[in-house]
């Protein structure tokens, strides 16, 4: 026998983990989402509050006639919806780094993850059923 050779391993060869890529995309969306959000806030923050006379002329009517227009209602949804996945993704991330027991990071996950759904829910369904005459 050489110095070359080795011998086999006497000790059972463990599969490998399988990983997945979820981090990596969890990381991209973060980067694409931030990029995309600035564009998204600093338009919304441009048109309310400094554009023809600013926040005083935002009323009912105001977010009625925004909201008749597709664009607008696109607009507004895309921003709740980065922004909300934005945040979501970000305190998981806090979560994971800083929980140290696995029910803690458990639960706080699972309460991140309830509030996240039913505030892009009642988002979504209060942009969509927005009904500009009411009557009163």
């Amino acid at each position: 026998m050489s110095t070359l050779d080795l011998a086999a391993p006497r000790s059972p060869r463990r599969r490998q983990a399988r990983r997945s890529n979820f981090e990596l995309y969890s990381w991209l969306f973060m980067r694409m989402s931030g990029l995309l959000l600035i564009v998204l806030v600093l338009g919304h923050l441009f048109i309310m509050n400094i554009l023809d006379g600013g926040v005083h002329r935002i009323n009912f009517a105001f977010v009625a006639g925004r909201w008749s227009s597709p664009f607008w209602q696109f607009w507004d949804l895309s921003m709740l919806w980065l922004a909300e996945l934005h945040g979501g993704n970000g305190l998981r991330t806090v979560i994971n780094d800083y929980a140290r027991k696995d029910a803690t990071r458990f639960w706080l996950k699972i309460l991140l993850y309830t509030s996240m759904a039913l505030i892009l829910a009642l988002g979504s369904f209060v942009i969509f059923t927005f009904d500009p005459n009411i009557s009163g």
